[in-house]
């Protein structure tokens, strides 16, 4: 397939060879199949349907076999691929170690198939979404709660092999309770227009998983986990915002269908969870993003953090509008300095050290952006959407539209993993679903060029000790390339030039002490700033100490090559991240530049050039302006 190209002309949009719709829906209907970017054929390959055998407290609606889905899918040297289950198989007795198929992708793919059907109304999604939601319902227990795995028969195996958290898996809130939530309220929205007592059946269940929610979740809302001497909610489920998030898609879908007085109540106090999870400012790590987890303030992740298209969804089901600054501080502050950055890494530890990139992050990236209706978000979606197509560390694409495969990743330095498992299958079709259905988001090609954040280890420098721990994670954060510098008096670093100034953060590990070591950071006789180790107690974290990149008080000046630290007590250094004051990415004819400048400043790229304001508002168009803490899309 060949889809139309698509340009954005500044805030209005042009669609080449077509012409004007009047919205996502009608698009669809008149560019007609041949243009879509979604193919159902690889998840249609994943699927199958299972006779379990009876299970004590476990039931669905109506009778015979269940939609399921295989796990991952394993690329051949043939190029075919073969379906396999997760864990050791055992093929003595046709079982693996975990299982064939599993709670959270049977979950989210039908979701899949329930925007696809109300993208496009094929009866074959519907159905396929009716049999996967009656498997998942299956997999739930009478508590409310939710088996992960299921065995290639249909025997549902509580207790994986290796152990995953809780255990049982049906003992506790988890990610994919989480996940049915999601389905189950994506679900009964569809099902209440097209199937009554099917859609009665999935609100009784989705019921029952609010209630264990209430029970096991919500009973600690208004209560606060000490972490590191911050207050983060004690009322997330698995004390994640990224598992929350999840459910709040599905709450907010019952929500706005008409969903009970307990769902709303739910979904407003997870809704206020998440939302307490933003931090930093527009010059300090991490850059006004919602943090995914409640038990460290040194962790940003990419799969899974649907923060912010939770966020938005719940406040359109609730009236709030409020919920959405947080949504819009993350994708219009934080998601442009990580594009420029190299795009959305794994894992910011709080220094970008897992450098793979996955459809699951890609895909929360590029659904929060679609999820606030402001034209700067809709630019940005043009450039997070290039990655599928080869604007990522490969160069090549990582979706193929003749197939529907998404790929399983691609690592740091570049190197894709040609499997194409349920994952990465299910977000990369949510993407294109996406896509299909905003048709006024650009169709970017060419090689990505990036020039943004910066990390120099603390252990090339000069001076110090180089300490190597025994575990590079410390329970909460990742210590950069395994090892760390303990300085107690000075270290220099030899720094790549820049034409450009640069913020410097050095990454450093505050303790709670009546002492804290201190910092001062110089560059050719200039002191750029002071830093004192020092964060409060550590309470539910798992390490004492924290790792986190503090903003010097002066950037480090244009063509600066030197960095010196001088420390009073014991200082660990982990790294120094330099940002330059304008970062940038450009892919083909279009550059993204992103300020975290103290001024606004004319950059003389074209004259095609779009500025928006910190939260992603057209302020100026025609000139390369480029505004504190806003970003700006350059064409031709």
């Amino acid at each position: 397939m060949n889809p139309t190209r698509r340009t954005v002309l500044g805030g209005a949009v042009a669609l080449a060879a077509a012409s004007a719709v009047s919205s996502p829906a009608s698009a669809v209907s008149a560019a007609g199949a041949s243009t879509r970017l979604s193919n159902l054929a690889h998840l249609d390959y994943l699927r199958t349907s299972v006779t379990p055998p009876p299970a004590v407290g476990h039931s669905t609606y109506g009778s015979g076999p269940l939609g399921v889905l295989w796990t991952y899918a394993d690329r051949q040297p043939d190029g075919s691929y073969r379906r396999i289950g997760g864990g050791t198989y055992d093929p003595a007795t046709d079982t693996y170690g975990q299982g064939a198929f599993n709670a959270d992708d049977i979950a989210r793919a039908a979701v899949v198939y329930l925007r696809h059907w109300t993208l496009f109304h094929e009866a074959s999604s519907l159905q396929a979404a009716r049999n996967l939601l009656r498997s998942l319902t299956f997999l739930q227990s009478r508590n409310g709660n939710v088996v992960l795995w299921m065995q290639p028969d249909g025997t549902l195996n509580p207790s994986a092999d290796p152990v995953e958290l809780p255990d049982p898996s049906d003992s506790g809130p988890s990610y994919w309770l989480a996940r049915t939530v999601w389905a189950l309220g994506e679900g009964y929205s569809v099902f209440r227009r097209t199937d009554r007592a099917f859609a009665n059946f999935l609100k009784d269940r989705l019921e029952l998983a609010i209630a264990a929610l209430e029970r096991q979740v919500l009973i600690r809302y208004g209560q606060y986990n000490l972490v590191d001497g911050h207050k983060l909610p004690a009322w997330l489920i698995v004390n994640g915002a990224d598992a929350t998030s999840e459910a709040v898609l599905g709450l907010s879908a019952y929500v706005d269908a008409g969903g009970s007085p307990s769902a709303r109540r739910a979904l407003t106090r997870f809704a206020e969870g998440i939302a307490q999870l933003q931090a930093g400012s527009t010059r300090e790590w991490p850059f006004r993003a919602l943090l995914p987890w409640g038990e460290s303030i040194s962790d940003w992740h990419a799969w899974g953090a649907q923060m912010p298209s939770a966020l938005a969804a719940a406040a359109a089901a609730l009236g709030d509008p409020g919920l959405l600054t947080a949504a819009i501080g993350d994708t219009a502050g934080f998601t442009p300095l990580l594009l420029t950055a190299g795009g959305p890494d794994n894992g910011w530890l709080p220094v970008p050290i897992d450098r793979t990139q996955i459809a699951y992050g890609v895909d929360a990236r590029l659904q929060a952006l679609l999820a606030i209706d402001r034209p700067g978000q809709q630019h940005l979606a043009a450039f997070v959407a290039a990655w599928y197509f080869g604007a990522n560390r490969a160069g090549e694409p990582m979706y193929d539209a003749t197939t529907g495969r998404t790929y399983d990743g691609v690592s740091g330095d570049g190197v894709i993993n040609r499997n194409s498992g349920a994952e990465s299958t299910i977000h990369g079709q949510l993407s294109m679903l996406a896509l299909d259905a905003h048709p006024d988001v650009a169709r970017l090609s060419g090689s990505a060029t990036y020039d943004g954040l910066h990390v120099v280890e603390a252990e090339s420098g000069t001076g110090g000790t180089v300490v190597t721990p025994p575990s590079a994670w410390t329970g909460e954060s990742q210590w950069s390339n395994g090892a760390y510098l303990s300085l107690d008096d000075t270290a220099t670093w030899t720094l790549p030039a820049s034409t450009q100034p640069r913020l410097v953060l050095p990454v450093v590990n505050l303790i709670n002490t009546p002492d804290p070591a201190k910092t001062t950071w110089t560059s050719d006789g200039l002191t750029l700033g002071t830093l004192t180790h020092l964060c409060g107690p550590q309470g539910i974290s798992a390490a004492p100490g924290a790792l986190q990149p503090l903003t010097l008080a002066k950037p480090l000046p244009a063509n600066a090559t030197t960095l010196s630290a001088q420390a009073t007590g014991t200082a660990q250094v982990d790294a120094v991240l330099l940002l330059p004051t304008i970062s940038s990415l450009r892919i083909g004819s279009a550059t993204l530049l992103v300020s975290v400048d103290s001024r606004p400043r004319v950059v003389g790229l074209g004259q095609r050039a779009y500025t928006y304001d910190a939260g992603g508002r057209l302020i100026a168009r025609g000139a390369p302006l480029v505004v504190p803490g806003g970003f700006t899309v350059v064409l031709g």
